[in-house]
């Protein structure tokens, strides 16, 4: 089993003008598909402190670490500059399927600027901030995870 953490970056949420429901909506995807959420958090769009957050997470193992919110046009959406400022590899693939696949849904997808990566021994995925784009983007990938996973941590294909 591969633990998880899920990261809600919002201005708002955090300081409490609205509930977060990314954040649990993602939670009980990647449980539903048998990963261990271990951490959830509601942070700032502050990039140092995005930045803070997915560095302790890697350092702590934690296998997968999904972003919800900051990937959009709006001035204090900085979710993808600051995981790529983490990550040591870039897995693009990840990000470019769920923009193909939520375009067959809605041509806004294009607009979302979520990225993917690696960082130690973890993968970050940054998905959109809305309940319904987070859960459909995930969807989209996490029939494929278990596999990259398996590689970044060793394990041989059987």
């Amino acid at each position: 089993m591969y633990t998880a953490s899920v990261i809600t970056i919002s201005d708002r949420a955090s300081s409490g003008i609205y509930q977060d429901k990314s954040g649990p909506t993602v939670s009980r995807l990647l449980s539903e598909n048998g990963y261990s959420v271990i951490d959830t958090q509601i942070i700032s769009d502050n990039k140092d402190f995005i930045i803070n957050t997915l560095r302790d997470a890697a350092e702590k193992g934690i296998h997968l670490i999904i972003t919800t919110g900051g990937t959009g046009f709006a001035s204090r959406d900085v979710t993808p500059e600051a995981t790529l400022s983490v990550i040591e590899k870039e897995t693009p693939g990840i990000s470019e399927y769920m923009r193909m696949k939520s375009m067959e849904i809605t041509p806004r997808g294009m607009l979302s600027r979520g990225v993917a990566g690696i960082c130690k021994g973890s993968l970050i995925i940054n998905l959109p901030g809305s309940p319904k784009g987070a859960a459909e983007n995930l969807s989209f990938v996490l029939p494929h995870l278990t596999h990259g996973l398996d590689m970044l941590n060793g394990k041989k294909e059987s």
